[in-house]
């Protein structure tokens, strides 16, 4: 799969259509004309069907015959789902990394703590931006130095799943630096060699993330439901 999204102007046609689905460029329901988007890509219709055809085995667009290609995306359900299956396989992904780490990873996961403290503490704000994408680089270390290429590969595409909803958790600021205070600790549980406390920390931290988009979504159906009332 990762051979052939590298390789193929339809992979990379794929991956570049998947980003703009996860990312929100579009919306459930929204038809993937093949022509606009050979057009907008520069490329003919056939890699646009041969990705369209790749979204469809991932989950994330529905072909309709003698219809069209619709986005499916990822529902509200979809996320619990991977959330919860990320909590296991987040803590089972730090006690291997505490087994197998390598010291220049453990350097790599350090340097990413720091320039995520050096960003929230920055006097005319962080760069939510900049924030997730630290957020993002420090797990995706994890997953390499698990040392397993299939635990390695499933993590980062729930990661990819799911990025809409970390951004959200992340743009709460009392959230992201407690983010970062629970990556210190499960990096010093690895440092330690530690792999009980590794893989607990690492599930915690995928609760506390579950807990708090739970608060965000209570707080948008409040707001949603109170401007119906007006």
């Amino acid at each position: 799969m990762e051979e052939y999204q590298d390789r193929s102007l339809g992979g990379r046609v794929f991956k570049r259509l998947r980003e703009d689905i996860l990312k929100g460029r579009y919306k459930q329901q929204d038809e993937l004309r093949e022509a606009t988007i050979g057009k907008e890509l520069g490329v003919s219709r056939t890699p646009v069907r041969e990705a369209l055809r790749q979204l469809e085995l991932e989950g994330l667009v529905t072909i309709v015959p003698n219809k069209g290609a619709y986005v499916t995306g990822i529902s509200q359900k979809d996320i619990w789902d991977i959330y919860q299956m990320r909590k296991y396989l987040e803590g089972m992904c730090a006690r291997w990394a505490a087994e197998h780490i390598t010291e220049d990873q453990l350097e790599e996961l350090e340097e990413t703590i720091l320039l995520s403290e050096f960003q929230m503490k920055k006097e005319n704000g962080y760069n939510k931006e900049q924030v997730t994408g630290l957020d993002g680089r420090f797990h995706t270390i994890l997953y390499e130095a698990s040392g397993s290429r299939m635990l390695c590969h499933v993590l980062t595409d729930f990661h990819r799943y799911v990025q809409m909803a970390r951004k959200s958790s992340i743009n709460v600021k009392a959230r992201a630096e407690k983010s970062i205070e629970e990556h210190k600790a499960i990096l010093q549980a690895i440092r330690d060699r530690n792999p009980d406390l590794a893989e607990q920390l690492a599930k915690e931290h995928i609760v506390h993330v579950m807990q708090n988009l739970k608060k965000i979504e209570e707080k948008h159906n409040q707001e949603e439901a109170k401007d119906g009332k007006n």
